[in-house]
């Protein structure tokens, strides 16, 4: 049986635990984990995932409510004022953690919204930015 533990931040680096060796192997996903996404996400009808993303915001939780964006930004690419931007009037927290190789910087906003569109066009917004990611 394997499992696996996502570290907190970017995806850099996934640690593989074989439950019945003792010993964790690392290796560095960072790129793999980032032509995926980009795959899969280019596949799919964006209006089909908005209406599905819709819907599973709806069902999680009530509104208003906290919720936490997670962004990807590559060094020296993403102005992160245009980022902090989308979250004008909006109560948020910013936590940044860079990545080992100071490549790419995890940003999380945890934030109160008001509405499952809310979340949705903020999205939206922030894939106009060049060079950052959405999760």
């Amino acid at each position: 049986m394997m499992v696996v533990f996502p570290l907190p931040g970017p995806p850099e680096m996934t640690i593989f635990l074989l439950c019945k060796v003792v010993e964790a192997i690392t290796f560095d996903f960072g790129y793999i984990c980032i032509k995926i996404a980009c795959l899969m996400l280019s596949k799919e009808n964006p209006e089909e995932f908005y209406s599905r993303f819709h819907e599973q915001l709806l069902a999680s939780q009530e509104w208003p409510g906290p919720y936490l964006f997670k962004f990807i930004l590559r060094e020296g690419e993403v102005e992160e004022q245009r980022l902090a931007a989308l979250f004008e009037g909006i109560k948020a927290k910013f936590t940044k953690k860079q990545s080992s190789k100071k490549t790419f910087t995890s940003l999380s906003v945890m934030a109160v919204v008001e509405h499952p569109d809310a979340v949705i066009s903020i999205y939206k917004q922030a894939q106009q930015i060049k060079g950052l990611i959405t999760l």
